[in-house]
């Protein structure tokens, strides 16, 4: 069998950092980790082609060799996931999809015409397709209710890889979360029992990466890595020896519950693991509206002074903001705006709420009536796909005002430096070479925001007492004033989507007006 693997377009977004991956020569942000994992759960005698269209596209000659195309998406994708599906199908060729977006939404992916959907996860569904190949099956959906083992999982193929495409390479500890979010699609695709790996996979994953020459970003994927904290720190304590012993090779991050504040220890641990930046769901500081989403893990500590803690500790917050929750307070942007900047949270995933299908709060909107046109594709750019409980013209006004002032050159670069000078904790002795993609950042970063702007002298002062404050940070800094980058021109794209759709609404409004008189 020869397989042909695609990774759809990913659009830009927050987490695409397009202009960023620009100024340093990179082409994506990470890769696929769930289709290169597919990959090696393959059989050995099958013939494998990956191509990530983030990276380069695949050749005709590619379409014309494969006998069968594995597609994998996340719902952002689906607009490139469907003309995938559909260009394999008119070539002739059998088409098998799986991941998050057609688990959630399988009959998107029948209506597209894809032959088999490999659903859930692919440790049990694998099989099942292969048997039904076997078998001579030409369709199928395959699924299964059981949650997978995940010291069963394969080493993914990173070998199949251009390395030096990407920011981050992605590996995975664990698989679910404990919370119940109401919006939140996680428990129902892995589950609230956090499954996870043994420390002696974690190490062996880590050791391909670094025999591979990788030697930048690692992403530890997890829905949430401190879901099971025990294990966490088994393998924390199992990982620090080993990063000593290879000289801190890589830059480590991952996501977690704001509950990390609560543990001291288990912060420690992250820090000399070399951890450096955690992603976390802060979503709102309205507790209202958190407990209104069974947020309630946020509401048990003060919010500030939790970020704070695990800043001081020695990470650099990166988090999740949201607003359209019902019953919210007018004025929420400018709210969760002061929030931002009382903590220095550089990077803020701020969006409009968006009902994702089949979670509890898909299903509540669903009963009462508020979905408006099924699932969007999501992205900061989109209307939320319900009615929302304030007017939407007024609370998506709002929300492009808070998004274009969080993401000014000058307010971002004051409170980046804010957040690290507030941020002290160990850092392992590395030996991690700076290559031609940092150097041509940095370079580029130097020239924008050290020459270009009105924000040359703050940059230049910002840059010199951090050299002279925290040596240990300029790297760090640096990098988050790249990741600034992308945010300065994305939010002309939000602001220009989202006024070009409340136009649209406001239209049909009066017509609907003229229509009543």
């Amino acid at each position: 069998m020869k397989a042909l693997l695609l990774w759809p377009v990913m659009p830009n977004s927050f987490w695409s950092y397009q202009e960023t991956l620009n100024l340093a020569g990179l082409r994506s942000t990470n890769p696929p980790l769930g289709l290169i994992t597919i990959a090696a759960m393959l059989p050995t005698e099958w013939e494998i082609r990956f191509v990530d269209r983030n990276v380069r596209f695949e050749t005709e000659d590619d379409w014309a060799w494969c006998d069968l195309v594995v597609i994998s998406a996340m719902i952002i994708q689906k607009q490139d996931f469907r003309e995938l599906i559909q260009k394999g199908v008119a070539l002739g060729k059998k088409v098998a999809v799986g991941g998050p977006y057609p688990t959630s939404v399988p009959e998107f992916a029948l209506e597209a015409g894809a032959h088999y959907l490999i659903l859930d996860e692919g440790e049990c569904t694998i099989p099942m397709f292969l048997k039904a190949l076997a078998r001579g099956e030409t369709r199928g959906i395959f699924r299964s209710p059981e949650k997978p083992d995940v010291t069963q999982t394969p080493i993914a193929r990173y070998d199949l890889l251009d390395l030096n495409a990407y920011l981050a390479i992605t590996v995975q500890f664990s698989r679910g979360c404990p919370f119940q979010c109401e919006f939140c699609d996680i428990i129902n695709l892995y589950g609230r029992k956090p499954r996870t790996k043994t420390p002696e996979q974690m190490l062996q994953e880590f050791q391909v990466l670094y025999d591979l020459g990788w030697r930048r970003y690692v992403f530890v994927v997890d829905d949430n890595f401190i879901g099971n904290k025990r294990n966490a720190k088994v393998f924390l304590r199992a990982l620090i020896p080993w990063m000593e012993a290879h000289h801190y090779p890589f830059i480590l991050l991952t996501e977690a519950s704001l509950n990390l504040a609560e543990d001291d220890e288990l912060i420690e641990l992250m820090v000399k693991a070399g951890f450096t930046i955690v992603f976390m769901g802060i979503e709102t500081p309205d507790t209202d509206s958190l407990v209104g989403i069974h947020k309630l893990q946020n509401t048990r500590q003060d919010l500030i002074e939790s970020c704070h803690k695990i800043t001081r500790a020695g990470l650099q917050i990166m988090s999740g903001f949201i607003m359209g929750f019902d019953n919210e307070r007018p004025g929420a942007g400018k709210r969760i705006q002061a929030f931002i900047e009382e903590t220095g949270i550089p990077q803020c995933q701020f969006s409009l709420l968006q009902a994702l299908q089949n979670t509890a709060m898909w299903n509540r909107l669903q009963k009462e009536g508020r979905l408006v046109d099924g699932l969007g594709t999501i992205h900061q750019g989109a209307i939320m796909n319900f009615v929302p409980t304030r007017p939407v013209e007024e609370l998506t006004e709002e929300y492009i005002d808070a998004f274009w002032h969080i993401y000014e050159p000058m307010p971002y670069m004051k409170r980046t430096f804010r957040h690290f000078q507030m941020m002290n904790g160990w850092r392992g002795k590395t030996k991690r070479p700076i290559t031609m993609t940092e150097l041509r950042l940095f370079a580029a970063i130097c020239w924008r925001q050290g020459l270009l702007r009105s924000t040359r002298f703050r940059f230049w002062w910002q840059l010199g007492a951090i050299a002279l404050t925290k040596p240990r940070l300029v790297y760090d800094y640096l990098i988050a004033l790249g990741a600034g980058e992308h945010f300065f021109h994305y939010r002309y794209q939000v602001r220009e989507q989202l006024q070009a759709q409340l136009a649209t609404i406001k239209q049909a409004k009066q017509r609907e007006l003229v229509s009543a008189t």
